[in-house]
Formats: structure tokens, C-alpha cells, sequence
């Protein structure tokens, strides 16, 4: 390993103590502000996180990693430091922070995923294989976590850890539900995975498109059928989030068809049990991420992606497009202000 890490600069983004800000009253938005707080020509941002108190690290496509720092007057992004394994440059499509450290983790083989806390940083699993493929990871709480990939065998790749990142097991397909054929996921957003308290939901996309539940944490699962649209390799659920226990939404359809909304998202209120198309024939097309707007009563939804920036009041029932400005990923402060990363920025997202 070639790198010298600036622990303390990374670890002022990574990590940080208080209490989390109160939630703003919950707004119809009409409009969205957008300041860039970086941009770089060379920036290609999927991985994003914020955590309890509104501190945001990134990972980007050349294996950089940088913060949002805030100071009394502004926010800056800045990347901080430059991972490389040999000759090896990983490409960050997943990131994870707990109340100790900070996880990213690269997509293809050899898959690499990095724990950076204050003392250290090493590589805590590799994976070498020609099909390997990470999309997203997520935590449950400090000490366990999940990150999900392409099928390598006849299942998902789906690795977790008990030990608080020190360690990562993959879980046999004797354990999981047989992928479908041309079943994988998309690392898009890294939002494939949604979790709350111990329960798991995963988004799966291409050929098959179905949602992958566990009740415990990883320790049992099933597959659940979705109408969302499937049948060729760029079709399937991209992104998957839930307000709570039973509220959840999915959107994806096919980035080469952007426009075809005909069937791209999805509803739950029963946990995921059930799927019913919202909004058919409607837009948004083809978007890349989801997120429930906070201290919405499941109501509010925002959708991005590279054409433009979407929000529904009525749990995805009509959507309002409310910009052209793209971008991949998205994750909320508070219930009016987000950040956004994508192509050559990560910006700071005011919704009004």
C-alpha cells in the first residue's frame, strides 16, 4: 500500500459529535437551489453519506476521498486524500460511516474495501474474482454491515461484517435466493441497500428485478417479485429507500431509455411484501437515486439522476420536476436542505 493519510483531515470529515439538528417543518417544495461546493473536470461522484449530524464524506470513480467541512459562513468539498493499492487505482462506487470509521469500497476485481478510522487504514477484504462487481454497503449499527454485488455464482454477492469492519464474510448461495438469469445490481447511487432497525431490503435490477428482504439482519433471506421493469441488462431498480418498517419506494428503469417512465417506480406499505406501480406513463424517467424527504410521514420523495431533479408531496403518486441540473446520488440533511454529487461536482442541494 502507497499512501500516506492525513488522519486528521479526513477524520474532521468523516466523523464528528453532537446531536443531530432539529427538523425543519416540512415544506411543498416548489423550486431547488443549487450551489457547487466543488467542482473538479476529473470528479465522477456515486458515493455519498451523511451522517447524524450532517457531515458528508465522498469516494469517487479515481479512488479519491474527501468532506463537506462547515464552518460559521460557509461548506466546502474538498478531496482529501488519494487510495492505491500497487498499480492498482480503485474505483469507489460504495461508502459507509459508523461512529468509529469509515468504509469505501471499489467495484471490480480485485474488489477492495478500505476501513479508515483514527489509527489506521487498511484493506479489511479482497476479493479477486473475474465476475466480482461491488454496488453499495450499509450499516446496521457500529459493529455490523452489509455490502451487496453482482452474482459471482448463482447468487448475489453479498458480504457482511460482525466485528465492526475488521472482518467480512460472503454468505454462501447456499444462504441466499438463486439469482435469476442476467439478475445483478446497479452501482449507481449506492442506494441498492435500505435498512431499518434489523431489517434489509436490496434492489436488484437487469433481467430480474426483485427485492431480496431479511428480518434479522442478514442472518436469513427471500426474494420478493417487483412489476418494476425488467428483461434487458440497463433495465431493473437502481435505487431503494424506506421512511420506516412498512413505507417503502424504488425507481430505476433504463438509463438508455431516460424518458420511458411506462413502468420505473415502485411502492410499498406493507415492508415489501406487495409492489404496486405509481405514477405509470408519468415522469420521471429513468433516475438513479430515491430518498424519502425526513420528517415527511412518508409523503415526500425526491428522485435525481443525469436528467434532472424530481419531487412527489403524495408518496410518488405525480412528481414535479423541479430542475434540469444532473446528478447521480443525493442524501439529506434535513427536511430542505441535501447534497448531491455527480459528474465533474458535488453540490449543496436548498429545496423551497
Amino acid at each position: 500500500m502507497k499512501n500516506t493519510l492525513p488522519f486528521l483531515i479526513v477524520l474532521c470529515f468523516l466523523f464528528s459529535c453532537g446531536k443531530k439538528e432539529t427538523p425543519l417543518h416540512v415544506k411543498n417544495f416548489k423550486t431547488v437551489e443549487i450551489k457547487t461546493l466543488l467542482k473538479d473536470s476529473l470528479l465522477n461522484v456515486r458515493a455519498l453519506e451523511v451522517d447524524a449530524n450532517g457531515f458528508a464524506s465522498f469516494a469517487t470513480s479515481d479512488g479519491r476521498i474527501g468532506g463537506i467541512s462547515k464552518n460559521a459562513i460557509d461548506e466546502e468539498a474538498r478531496l482529501t486524500f488519494q487510495l492505491k493499492e500497487d498499480t492498482i487505482i480503485p474505483n469507489f462506487r460504495a461508502l459507509a460511516v459508523t461512529n468509529n470509521a469509515g468504509f469505501a469500497l471499489s467495484i471490480s476485481s480485485p474488489a477492495l474495501l478500505y476501513k479508515i478510522d483514527a489509527d489506521s487504514l487498511k484493506i479489511v477484504y479482497k476479493e479477486n474474482h473475474e465476475k466480482a462487481f461491488y454496488d453499495a454497503m450499509a450499516f446496521w449499527n457500529d459493529q455490523e454491515g452489509i455490502a451487496i454485488g453482482d452474482p459471482t455464482e448463482d447468487c448475489l454477492s453479498i458480504i457482511i461484517t460482525r466485528d465492526g469492519g475488521n472482518t467480512w464474510n460472503k454468505l454462501s448461495c447456499d444462504d441466499l435466493p438463486k439469482a435469476k438469469e442476467g439478475e445483478a445490481a446497479f452501482a449507481a447511487s449506492d442506494t441498492n441497500i435500505a435498512i431499518v432497525g434489523d431489517k434489509t431490503w436490496i434492489a436488484t435490477g437487469g433481467k430480474a428485478s426483485r427485492i431480496l428482504y431479511s428480518p434479522n439482519k442478514g442472518k436469513t433471506w427471500k426474494a420478493i417479485e417487483t412489476p418494476m421493469v425488467q428483461g434487458l441488462e440497463t433495465t431493473g431498480m437502481y435505487s431503494v429507500d424506506f421512511y420506516d418498517a412498512n413505507n417503502g419506494f424504488a425507481i430505476g428503469g433504463d438509463y438508455t431509455k431516460a424518458a420511458d417512465s411506462s413502468a420505473n417506480k415502485i411502492r410499498t406499505t406493507d415492508g415489501g411484501k406487495t409492489w404496486q406501480l405509481v405514477a405509470q406513463n408519468q415522469s420521471p424517467g429513468y433516475r438513479s437515486c430515491v430518498q424519502y424527504v425526513p420528517n415527511s410521514n412518508a409523503k415526500a420523495l425526491v428522485a435525481i439522476g443525469f436528467k434532472g431533479i424530481d419531487y412527489s408531496s403524495d408518496s410518488g403518486n405525480t412528481w414535479k420536476h423541479l430542475s434540469d441540473e444532473g446528478f447521480y446520488t443525493l442524501r439529506f440533511i434535513n427536511d430542505s436542505v441535501a447534497y448531491a454529487a455527480g459528474a465533474k461536482r458535488i453540490s449543496k442541494l436548498t429545496f423551497k
